[in-house]
């Protein structure tokens, strides 16, 4: 009869997130992952198999959180589109802002992924093209019934304006990272704001 796991499984998930996110694929060790999981060697591999597969969860669980929190904004009917659009990138900007105030400038665990491995990591890709494909579309929904409100003046297609909002919550994902402050943050959120609603 199998033994009972004696640790929480998603707490451990948790951890070896967070060492992912912090460091990259490449860059973290087995030794890493049991110093912040607090488990043996034998019961990652137990549990998860392989670090790779222990990344895949890691990076799933995180895209699944943040495209949650973010359709949380972008699928508010109550909201003009365009509003929820600006709701989005204060979301955005404000999570930044959080994490330099923490001395953490980790950026996004999705765009590190897809600058360090997307290229060559057929199970990460698809996690991520998946995710943004979540994204867009709501995204684009947001963007069009922001057409219909009025709140949201480009007559470019909703596909494509989807495409550039999401560049630039990338750009100032990247840019964050790159040391720039908040108010450099507010600046490209605003100006993304104003090609698409002025």
């Amino acid at each position: 009869m199998a033994r009972p796991r004696t640790f929480d499984e998603e707490r451990a998930l948790d951890a070896a997130m967070r060492v992912f996110w912090e460091k990259g694929y490449e860059a973290t060790s087995t030794q890493d992952l049991c110093e912040a999981t607090g488990l043996g060697r034998s019961s990652v591999y137990n549990t998860f198999h392989s670090k790779h597969d222990l990344f895949r969860r890691a990076l799933g669980r995180y895209l699944d959180g943040m495209t949650e929190t973010q359709l949380g904004v972008l699928e508010d009917v109550e909201r003009p589109g365009g509003e929820r659009v600006r709701a989005l990138l204060a979301l955005i900007v404000q999570g930044e802002a959080e994490h330099r105030a923490a001395g953490r400038i980790l950026g996004c665990l999705g765009v590190n992924t897809t600058v360090e491995l997307a290229a060559r990591d057929t199970a990460a890709a698809e996690l991520l093209a998946r995710d943004t494909a979540r994204r867009l579309a709501a995204l684009r929904d947001a963007l069009a019934a922001g057409q219909r409100d009025g709140s949201v003046t480009s007559a470019r297609e909703p596909g494509e304006l989807a495409r550039f909002v999401n560049a630039a919550v990338a750009g100032i994902r990247v840019s964050s990272q790159g040391g720039a402050d908040q108010a450099a943050l507010e600046s490209i959120a605003e100006i993304t704001l104003d090609a698409v609603t002025r």
